[in-house]
């Protein structure tokens, strides 16, 4: 079975933040907060911001894939009041400590991710270039299935009747 190739790619960035977790079975939380609208030119896991408490990565670059037959899933993440990017990273168990899997723009693929277990996934709000370039790709691709309401079969009065028991002679 072959999958089906993106029609469209959007160079993205990933921004992740370590806080110091309050937990004593856990040193630090981490979350990625913020997706770039363009991949900076700065090498993967560069110190952004850091403080006491926080220290905010250019976690890398990675590419938005938008597939024509998601189309209808964009335009209702779109429409939602709230457009939004799902990042997934996986733990690599060594430095630096995430690898990106992938940023979808697709809610039930976001949502789909969740069941692994052991990735980090979160919504993260969408930019407003990758929104502006999501609806002219949704404009273009987007095709309403039309609605087929069907029709119920019309009930068979003698398969719900009582019949008599067969007897050998009947067969």
């Amino acid at each position: 079975m072959s999958h089906p190739r993106p029609l469209q790619h959007l160079p993205i960035g990933v921004v992740v933040e370590r806080r110091r977790a309050k937990s004593q079975w856990a040193d630090f939380v981490w979350q990625p907060t913020a997706v770039l609208p363009d991949a900076p030119q700065i090498p993967p896991w560069t110190v952004l911001a850091q403080d006491a408490e926080t220290t905010t990565f250019y976690a890398g670059a990675s590419e938005l894939a938008l597939f024509a037959a998601n189309a209808g899933f964009y335009r209702d993440n779109l429409a939602s009041g709230q457009p939004s990017l799902w990042v997934i990273l996986r733990p690599t168990g060594l430095e630096p400590p995430f690898e990106i899997v992938t940023v979808t723009a697709d809610p039930n693929e976001g949502e789909a991710f969740t069941q692994a277990g052991n990735d980090l996934v979160e919504q993260v709000a969408m930019p407003a270039a990758v929104r502006a370039a999501l609806e002219s790709f949704v404009a273009a691709h987007h095709v309403e299935a039309p609605f087929f309401k069907r029709q119920r079969d019309r009930a068979d009065p003698q398969a719900l009747a009582r019949h008599r028991p067969m007897s050998g002679d009947d067969e």
